[in-house]
C-alpha cells in the first residue's frame, strides 16, 4: 500500500462510479449496467477498506495514510485526509454496507436503477469523505454533501409522504450545519489573529493550538454540538429520524444509518478536542439527554406496529447508548461507543434488510398483519433471530460487547445515568422480542407479495447481502480484540490530550512515525 492514495480512492471511486451510472441506460429486465457498475465499484472499495483495516497497526497513536495537497491557498484550506483509531472502523463499515445495500435493493430500485445506484454511491463517497477529512473546510463540504444523495433517495424513491420527510430532513440538518460553519469561521479568524507570522489555516492540527477563553468556548462548542446532536440525533432533536426512516427506501437505510454515526464521530474528532473546557461543563448535560433518549426510544419502540418505525425508534435508543459512552470521556466507554457504532451498523443494517425482504413477500410493514413466517421461511427466521439478538445485546454477540464497555466506563463518571441506561437494555429485549415473535410466530396470514417471491425463502443474492453482517455480528461478539486494538491507541491519546488541555496545555495531534504518512510501521506489515 506504500504510496497508494487509498483514502482518495475510497472517497472518489464511488463518486466516479455514480457519475457513470447516471449516463448508463435503465433496463426494465435483467441486472442492468448501472447496477453492475455500482456493485463492482462498491466491491473494489470494500476490498481496499479491508486492506486498510488489516494494514492499520493495532494500538497506533497519531494519524496514518495521510494525504495532503494545497486546495484553496488564498484562505488556507487544504485537501487533508487521514485515519486513526477513531475512524478506521467506520470507514470499513461504510464500505461494507454499500454493496450490502445494493444487493438488498436489487429488485427494489423502482423504474430507475441507475439513479438509485448513483445516489447510494454518492452517499458512500461523501460519508467516507466526512469521516476522513482533517481540514475543516473540506470536512464541511463533505458534511453538507452527505445531505444531497440522502435527500434525493427519499424524494425520488420514498413513500407517500416522501416530499415532507425529505424537506424536514434537509432543513433540520442544514440549520445546525450553518451554525457550525459560523463557529468554524470564528475559530479560523481567531487562530489567524493569534498567529500572524504564519499562514492562515483551516487544518485541524493548526486550529487545536488556538487559545480560546472558556466563555467563548461555550458558545463555539454549542454551535458545533447542535449540528452533531441533530445529526446523531440526540433527544429532543430526533423528530426528523422517524419520518425520514419510514419514508426512505428501506434498503437504502442499510447505508443511510452511517449519517448519524458521522455526527457521533465528529464529537470526538472536532467539538471535544477544540473546546475541552466547555466540553467539561456541557457534556454532562448532553449525557443526561442521551440517557433520556435511551429510555424514550425504548418505550416508544415497544409501542410501534410499523416495523420500520419500530427500528427507527430503536436506533434512537442505541444511539443514546453511543452518545452516553462518548460523553463519559472514559477510555473504555469511548472504545465501547466506537465499537457500538460498528455494531449498530451491522445489526440495524441486517434488520432493515430483513424487514424489507419480509415486506416484499407479505406486502406490508404492519406487524399486526404479519405472522407465522417461521413455518414458511426458516432461513429468513434464523437470520432474523441472530440480528434481533444482536440488537438486544445478547452475550456472545456484538451488541453485548459495546454496551458492556459503555456502561463499564459510564459507571465511573456518571453512575446514576449508567444505572438508568441499563434499563434501556431491558427495553431492547421487550421490543426486539415482540418484533421477532410477532413476525415469526404470530397468527399465520396469507402472503400478499408479488409473484413467486411470496412463497420463497431467502434467495442466494439475499443471503449474500446478509452473510457478511451476520458473520461480523458473531465474530465481534466472540472475539472483539482485533477491532478494539485498532481503537485503543487513538482513544488513549484523545483522553490524555483532553485532560491536559483542560489544565491549560494546548492540544496536539501526535505526528505519525517517520515515513508513516502513507505506510504503517514496518513491523505491522
Amino acid at each position: 500500500m506504500s504510496g497508494l492514495p487509498i483514502l482518495s480512492i475510497l472517497v472518489f471511486l464511488p463518486v466516479v462510479a455514480a457519475i457513470l451510472c447516471l449516463v448508463l441506460p435503465d433496463r426494465g429486465e435483467g441486472a442492468g449496467p448501472a447496477r453492475i457498475v455500482a456493485l463492482v465499484a462498491s466491491l473494489v472499495a470494500l476490498a481496499l477498506a479491508i486492506l486498510l483495516l488489516i494494514d492499520f497497526p493495532p494500538g497506533a497513536q497519531g494519524l496514518r495514510y495521510e494525504e495532503r495537497a494545497s486546495w484553496i491557498p488564498a484562505i488556507g484550506a487544504s485537501y487533508h485526509l487521514g485515519v486513526d483509531g477513531l475512524n478506521v472502523l467506520l470507514v470499513f463499515l461504510t464500505a461494507l454496507l454499500t454493496p450490502v445495500a445494493l444487493l438488498a435493493s436489487w429488485d427494489a430500485m423502482g423504474r430507475s436503477p441507475r439513479l438509485f445506484s448513483a445516489f447510494l454511491l454518492l452517499l458512500e463517497g461523501t460519508v467516507i469523505g466526512a469521516l476522513t477529512a482533517l481540514d475543516l473546510v473540506l470536512y464541511f463540504v463533505f458534511w453538507e454533501a452527505m445531505l444531497v444523495p440522502m435527500y434525493l433517495l427519499i424524494a425520488t424513491f420514498g413513500g407517500a409522504r416522501r416530499g415532507y420527510a425529505a424537506l424536514k430532513f434537509f432543513i433540520y440538518t442544514s440549520v445546525g450545519s450553518l451554525l457550525m460553519l459560523v463557529a468554524i469561521l470564528y475559530v479560523y479568524f481567531l487562530h489567524s489573529a493569534q498567529n500572524v507570522e504564519v499562514a492562515a489555516s483551516f487544518d485541524l492540527a493548526d486550529l487545536l493550538a488556538t487559545t480560546i477563553s472558556p466563555g467563548l468556548q461555550r458558545w463555539l462548542f454549542l454551535a458545533f454540538a447542535l449540528a452533531y446532536a441533530i445529526k446523531l440525533p440526540l433527544f429532543p432533536l430526533h423528530t426528523w429520524l422517524p419520518d425520514t426512516y419510514t419514508q426512505a427506501p428501506v434498503t437504502a437505510l442499510i447505508l443511510a444509518t452511517m449519517l448519524v454515526k458521522v455526527g457521533a464521530y465528529s464529537f470526538l474528532r472536532f467539538a471535544i478536542p477544540l473546546f475541552p473546557q466547555a466540553s467539561a461543563e456541557i457534556l454532562p448535560i448532553l449525557a443526561i439527554l442521551a440517557t433520556i433518549g435511551i429510555v424514550y426510544g425504548g418505550i416508544v419502540s415497544a409501542a410501534q406496529r410499523d416495523m420500520v418505525r419500530l427500528l427507527a425508534f430503536s436506533s434512537l435508543a442505541h444511539l443514546g447508548f453511543i452518545a452516553l459512552g462518548l460523553f463519559a470521556l472514559d477510555a473504555r466507554a469511548i472504545q465501547g461507543s466506537i465499537l457500538q457504532m460498528v455494531n449498530h451498523g451491522l445489526s440495524a443494517g441486517a434488520l432493515f434488510a430483513l424487514v424489507a425482504m419480509i415486506a416484499a413477500r407479505v406486502g406490508t410493514f404492519d406487524l399486526a398483519a404479519v405472522g407465522g413466517l417461521a413455518r414458511r421461511w426458516p432461513v429468513l427466521t434464523g437470520c432474523f433471530l441472530l440480528a434481533a439478538f444482536s440488537s438486544l445485546g445478547l452475550p456472545g454477540l456484538n451488541g453485548f460487547v459495546g454496551e458492556f464497555l459503555i456502561l463499564l466506563g459510564a459507571f465511573r463518571t456518571h453512575p446514576v445515568l449508567a444505572t438508568v441506561g441499563t434499563f434501556g437494555v431491558l427495553l431492547a429485549a421487550v421490543y426486539m422480542l415482540r418484533l421477532f415473535v410477532g413476525a415469526m410466530y404470530g397468527p399465520e396470514r396469507a402472503p400478499s407479495g408479488a409473484g413467486a417471491r411470496a412463497s420463497r425463502d431467502l434467495s442466494p443474492r439475499e443471503l449474500a447481502a446478509l452473510a457478511p453482517l451476520l458473520l461480523l455480528i458473531v465474530w465481534i461478539g466472540v472475539y472483539p480484540a482485533p477491532f478494539l486494538r485498532r481503537t485503543e491507541g487513538a482513544v488513549s491519546q484523545l483522553v490524555t490530550n483532553i485532560a491536559a488541555a483542560r489544565e491549560g496545555t494546548p492540544l496536539t495531534i501526535a505526528p505519525p512515525p517517520r515515513d508513516a504518512a502513507l505506510t504503517p510501521p514496518e513491523h505491522t506489515r
